[in-house]
């Protein structure tokens, strides 16, 4: 009778390496051998070094812009699939192109759907993920979809500082469910920021609703892009008499001059993952790791057991 591979095997893309040693740490097991050749003109095709024939596998990989984060996670799971892995997780601490998850104007695609559907026909069998943009984006998958929140990474961390007068508050009105999440944990006040958008990236207005005289405030977000929302989010809020702001944003993606606006900023302090890679260090700038957290989740999916408890909302 031939032997049936059982025990778990994890990989990670190019961008990934090194969160997914540290996940791999984690669990327990070693980060599996691929190689990566690639052509002159950019072209490239990951190779398994390792007989995956019959193994649960996971397949650590951010998607995050540009492209080929996200083509690199495609090939990976479709050599995958012609190598006859059993199962295929794809573990994406951050899905990519969730930003465009409805169309909020005429001729326009929605991504996050088209994503969705091309890592299930590349062979991808479950979806681990961190912090969705959108929580609907579950429902664009067909295949099961593990939703981690960073929350329960964050607020030991918030807990630990002991700031009095604390408030939480939402830089814009779509993440004031996210607020509201953490304020109920903290046992704390709530405020949030009401911001018009000239064009993608730019804040035409914005202002505050509620008061944050004599508070400590912690901005709660999904993610950092230009850092133009945090930074004049903390900027109004030291006028309006915060006492501090800090900022947890699970994903970094920190693109154009976000460390210039940053190190600028009134903002004392910004508190991430490491779902992507921070490029640039920067007093300001605390990195919380998610591996244990995914580490957790991943031996818990292999060994077909609940993963309630590493909810904490």
């Amino acid at each position: 009778m031939p032997i049936v591979v059982t025990e778990a095997k994890i990989f990670a893309c190019t961008q990934s390496k090194a969160l997914g040693e540290k996940i791999a740490k984690a669990y327990g097991a070693e980060l599996g051998k691929v190689i990566t050749s690639t052509y002159s003109d950019g072209e490239f095709q990951p190779s398994y070094e390792e007989s995956i024939r019959g193994a649960r596998i996971f397949i650590i990989g951010s998607t995050n812009p540009g492209p080929q984060n996200l083509m690199e996670m495609l090939l990976m799971i479709d050599a995958a699939k012609r190598a006859s892995a059993r199962h295929i997780t794809a573990v994406l601490p951050y899905f990519g192109w969730a930003r465009q998850d409805r169309k909020d104007k005429p001729r326009v695609p929605i991504a996050a759907k088209l994503v969705a559907k091309m890592l299930e026909a590349a062979g991808a069998t479950r979806i681990i993920t961190m912090d969705l943009h959108a929580d609907q984006i579950q429902g664009f998958f067909e295949k099961p979809v593990d939703h981690l929140f960073a929350s329960t990474i964050f607020l030991p961390y918030l807990r630990s500082l002991n700031l009095p007068n604390l408030t939480i508050a939402s830089p814009d009105m779509g993440g004031s469910k996210r607020a509201y999440a953490y304020s109920k944990a903290l046992k704390s006040d709530v405020v949030i920021c009401y911001k018009q958008r000239a064009k993608a990236n730019v804040i035409s207005h914005m202002e505050l609703i509620g008061d944050v005289t004599g508070k400590n405030v912690v901005l709660v977000d999904d993610m950092v892009d230009t850092a133009g929302t945090l930074t004049k989010a903390a900027d109004l809020m030291m006028e309006r008499g915060a006492l501090s702001v800090r900022a947890i944003c699970t994903h970094p993606i920190l693109s154009g001059d976000a460390y210039k606006k940053l190190e600028n900023s009134k903002l004392e302090e910004l508190i991430v993952t490491d779902s992507i890679p921070v490029n640039t260090e920067s007093k300001k700038i605390r990195v919380l790791s998610c591996a244990d957290l995914f580490a957790q989740v991943m031996d818990k999916v292999h060994n077909n057991s609940s993963i309630s408890s590493n909810f904490v909302m």
